[in-house]
C-alpha cells in the first residue's frame, strides 16, 4: 500500500476541485496513482463542484441559532428551490448557523475554514460545501451572517425564507411579535435617522422627478419632496410602523414598546435571494444549443 501524502492530497484536489477527504480515500483506492484517483473522483463526483462555481444561486435558505447566550442569523444560498428542501443541504445551513454563534467568525472566508464534518465530508466547512455541491449537483454559497452577543434576543423564521433576529431589552413576548412583524413589514431601519443616506437620496430622487411634473412653482415643489421623504421614512422605519398586531390599527411599533415598557435596540432581516439577479433561462436556446453540440459530434 503506497503512502498517501499531503502533496499527493493537495495536487488531486487542485486537478478535480473535490474535498480533502474524498482526494484522500480515491488515492486510498487508487494505491497513490493520481491519474487513476482522478478517475474514481470523476466517476463518483462528476466535474460538478467545478463546473457548478459558476452558476448563480439566488434560492436558498435562511437559518438562525442560540449559542450560550449568543446568537446568528445567516443566508445560504443554492441554484433552486428543489435543493433548498434537501435534508443534507438544510442540516450543512443549521450547523452554520451554531458555528456563527458559537465562534464568531470574521467573515465567510474565517467561517468557511472552521472545522466540519458532514456527509464523509471534511474536515472544514468548506470541504463540506464542495462536497455536497459534488455530491448534489448543485452551487452553494455562503451568502451572510449576522451575530449578537451580550444581550437579549427574539428570533424568527417564516419558514427558509425570511429570517429576523431582534436585539431588546424587557418583555419576550413582546420582542418575538415584534420580530414577527419585521418578518411581514420589512422595514429598513429601526428609526428614520437609521435609514441609509443612499435608500433616503434615491427616494429623494424619485419624489423630486414626480414633484417636477406637478408644474407648480420650485417652493410647493420642495416642499411635495420633502413630505415624500418624510412619509418613505416613516412607512420603512420599525419604530413608525403600524404594528400588525395593533388592535385599533393605529398603534405604532414604537407606541407597542413603550406600553409593555420594551426597547429595541436592533434588528436584522433576511429575505433568501434579496438583491440577487435571478437567471432567466431560455428554454428555445437551450434546446438550440444542445442540437448545435450533438451536430458539431
Amino acid at each position: 500500500m503506497a503512502a498517501i501524502t499531503a502533496s499527493m492530497v493537495g495536487e488531486l484536489r487542485a486537478r478535480t476541485d473535490a474535498p480533502m477527504m474524498e482526494c484522500k480515500k480515491a488515492l486510498t483506492e487508487a494505491d497513490g496513482d493520481l491519474a487513476r484517483a482522478e478517475e474514481i473522483l470523476r466517476v463518483k463526483l462528476g466535474n460538478k463542484a467545478g463546473k457548478a462555481a459558476s452558476r448563480i444561486t439566488a434560492e436558498g435558505v435562511v437559518s438562525s441559532a442560540v449559542v450560550n447566550g449568543n446568537g446568528a442569523l445567516i443566508e445560504v444560498n443554492c441554484e433552486t428551490d428543489f435543493v433548498s428542501k434537501n435534508d443534507a443541504f438544510l442540516a450543512f445551513v443549521n450547523a452554520l448557523a451554531g458555528l456563527v454563534a458559537e465562534h464568531n467568525p470574521a467573515d465567510v472566508a474565517a467561517l468557511s475554514a472552521l472545522p466540519l464534518s458532514q456527509e464523509g465530508f471534511g474536515p472544514t466547512v468548506e470541504d463540506v460545501r464542495k462536497g455536497l455541491v459534488g455530491k448534489i449537483g448543485e452551487n452553494m454559497t455562503i451568502r451572510r451572517f449576522q451575530r449578537y452577543t451580550g444581550t437579549k434576543l427574539a428570533t424568527y423564521l417564516h419558514g427558509t425564507r425570511i429570517g429576523v433576529v431582534v436585539q431588546f431589552d424587557g418583555d419576550e413576548v413582546a420582542a418575538k411579535d415584534v420580530a414577527m412583524h419585521i418578518a411581514a413589514m420589512k422595514p429598513a431601519a429601526l428609526s428614520g435617522a437609521d435609514v441609509s443616506a443612499e435608500l433616503v437620496e434615491k427616494e429623494r430622487k424619485i419624489a423630486t422627478e414626480k414633484a417636477a411634473e406637478s408644474g407648480k412653482p420650485a417652493d410647493i415643489v420642495a416642499k411635495m419632496v420633502e413630505g415624500s421623504v418624510q412619509k418613505f421614512l416613516k412607512e420603512v422605519s420599525l419604530l413608525d410602523q403600524v404594528f400588525v398586531k395593533a388592535a385599533d390599527g393605529k398603534q405604532t411599533v414604537g407606541a407597542f414598546l413603550k406600553s409593555v415598557n420594551t426597547t429595541v435596540k436592533g434588528f436584522t432581516l433576511y429575505v433568501v435571494g434579496e438583491g440577487i439577479e435571478k437567471k432567466v433561462d431560455d428554454f428555445a436556446a437551450e434546446v438550440a444549443a444542445q442540437v448545435a453540440a450533438a451536430k458539431g459530434q
